[in-house]
Formats: structure tokens, sequence, C-alpha cells
């Protein structure tokens, strides 16, 4: 992002490259606003044109809308509308909604607007989410009941967050009762009916909240250590979703 402004330009050769959608919404974003980048094998060329004023549209977050995708998916008889998400979304993380099509949710995706209900089924499944690994827990928090084992592969990079989150998502789950195994980049989830009362181990993590308290609304008793960590992305998170939960 500081390419534009240097005087000779900038070349960022990456070596290793996760979650490339990020990358994708920065370069876009980049050149909404007037930059000119080009992408050569894995080096990224940036020439020093500066930035130009505009208004810009922000997109929902995505990553957020998840816990609310997964609830509809989850709960009977529910369903979700995300205005401002649709087929030109610029964040990779929107494909959460086609992991949930593949277990079995109705999902609809418009030109502006995205919609996830409950069919009453969750099937098992392989997925790899190295591009959308921020999603990892929100799968990870209603595999337990889906009719079969749910595989996630390609998620290394989970355990370099704010928290090992492979590591803490398969010990929550073992503390709800659910068989679990895991390896260096992938977890293995089984299905089963998670008992409570259970305290969720955050670990300072968000995203752990927030996954867990999608798994909450089918086991009573469920309770965090740190439930105000969801204050770095959404404050008011707990007061929302309880009340999207209570909304018939």
């Amino acid at each position: 992002m500081l390419g534009p402004l240097t005087a000779e330009g900038l070349d960022i050769t990456v070596t290793d490259l996760v979650s490339e959608p990020y990358v994708e919404i920065t370069l876009a974003m980049m050149r909404g606003f007037g930059a000119e980048v080009r992408r050569e094998g894995r080096t990224y060329r940036v020439a020093p044109t500066g930035y130009r004023a505009r208004t810009y549209g922000i997109e929902p977050d995505a990553s957020t809308a998840s816990y609310f995708f997964a609830a509809a998916a989850l709960e009977p008889g529910r369903s979700v509308t995300v205005p401002g998400l649709g087929t030109g979304a610029l964040q990779g993380d929107l494909a959460f909604v086609d992991v949930l099509r593949r277990m079995g949710a109705d999902v609809e995706i418009g030109a502006d607007a995205t919609t996830v209900r409950s069919t009453g089924t969750l099937r098992g499944l392989t997925v790899t989410m190295r591009d959308i690994s921020d999603t990892m827990p929100t799968l990870a928090a209603i595999a337990p009941f889906a009719d079969g084992p749910v595989r996630i592969e390609d998620v290394a990079n989970t355990r370099v967050k704010e928290c090992d989150r492979l590591d803490a998502c398969a010990e929550n789950l073992r503390r709800l009762g659910i068989t679990v195994r895991t390896g260096p980049d992938w977890i293995e989830i089984h299905p089963g009916t998670p008992a409570g009362p259970v305290e969720i181990a955050t670990h300072g993590d968000h995203r752990i909240v927030m996954s867990f308290a999608v798994t909450a609304l089918r086991t009573p008793g469920v309770t965090f250590d740190d439930p105000g960590c969801v204050k770095k992305t959404f404050p008011d998170f707990h007061r929302v979703f309880d009340a999207f939960v209570r909304t018939p």
C-alpha cells in the first residue's frame, strides 16, 4: 500500500502466499484509488503513481457474517440475508457459504446480497480452507452437528493467529465431549452431541468466542472465560447475536 507513494515504486516477491483473497482485496482497493499494480509470477510490481481521493463504499465484513450464516444453516427454519455481500464482493471469506451449500444449506448469492437457509440437514465433508482460514473456527463450531466427519485441511496458518486456533477449536470441542483428531495443518471433527455446562477457553481470541456462540445455540450451559475479547472486531456481538437468534 505504501508503494505508490515511493519515489521509484516497489517490487514485492512472495515466497509462500496464504489467504490470497486478502491480497486481491488490497490490490483492488489500491487500483480503485489510482494505483497501478501488476503481478509477474510471484512478484507484485507497484508503480510510483500516488493516490487519488474518492468516495469508496465498504463491504460488510464477510468473516463476521460467517457466524450468522452458520447459525442460519444450523437451526431448522432459520434464514439470514446479508445485504452488500453479493456476486461482486471482493472478500474471499464469502466463499464460506459455498462450504455451507456443500453441507446441505440452501444458499442464494445475488448481485447485492447473500441468503443462507437451513434445510434441516448438515452433511459431513472434507474441505480445504487455506484461502478462507479465518472461517475455519466457524465451521469447526458447527461440525459436530453434521451427519458425518468434517475434515478441514491446509490450515496451518491458523496456528499463528491471535492464538493457535486449530488447537483451541480441538480443545474446546473435546471439552464438549466431541471426538477430534488433529495434525500439523488439519482438524477432523466427528459427529456428536455437545454437552454442557462448559466454559470455553477463548485464549483472548474474538473468533473463538463468536464461533462457539453458534455451538451454544444447541448446547445449553456454554459460557466463555473472556467474552469481552470480541471487542477487537465486534464489540456489540453478544447483543446483536442474541437479538438475531431470538428473532423468529
